[in-house]
């Protein structure tokens, strides 16, 4: 069955090189914490928060040996007043056996506000 796994990640700085390392970390975890094989994801939603313009964050993932024929499209988040800044958020659709409630959905940095309710991450 296909479950979604989140995660989360703001960064500092509007640029090219925070936005891969911060994707790459999220993405990293969120592949360690729930063992996803990329033959095994359907698809991954990937935005970012308009104030984020420098890269398609997607280009972290695409980076990914073994992850060049998952499907990814990337968006910009709603633009909310008072909403998260600088925030990077990953929709991941994965072919699992897993119940809802043993997917970890990562939150890193500032992102841990998101979701306190669902916070596994330490970071």
């Amino acid at each position: 069955m296909v479950r979604g796994i989140r995660g989360a990640v703001t960064v500092e700085q509007n640029n090219s090189a925070e936005m891969v390392q911060a994707t790459e970390r999220l993405i990293a975890e969120m592949i360690e914490k729930n063992n996803i094989d990329p033959e095994t994801v359907c698809s991954a939603f990937i935005s970012a928060t308009d104030d984020l313009d420098a890269m398609f964050p997607a280009r972290a993932l695409r980076e990914l040996k073994g992850w060049e024929y998952v499907p990814v499209m990337c968006m910009q988040e709603l633009a909310i007043n008072g909403g998260l800044e600088k925030c990077i958020r990953i929709m991941m659709h994965v072919n699992t056996d897993k119940a809802q409630k043993d997917i970890q959905h990562v939150y890193l940095d500032g992102a841990v506000v998101l979701r306190p309710d669902l916070q596994q991450s330490t970071k």
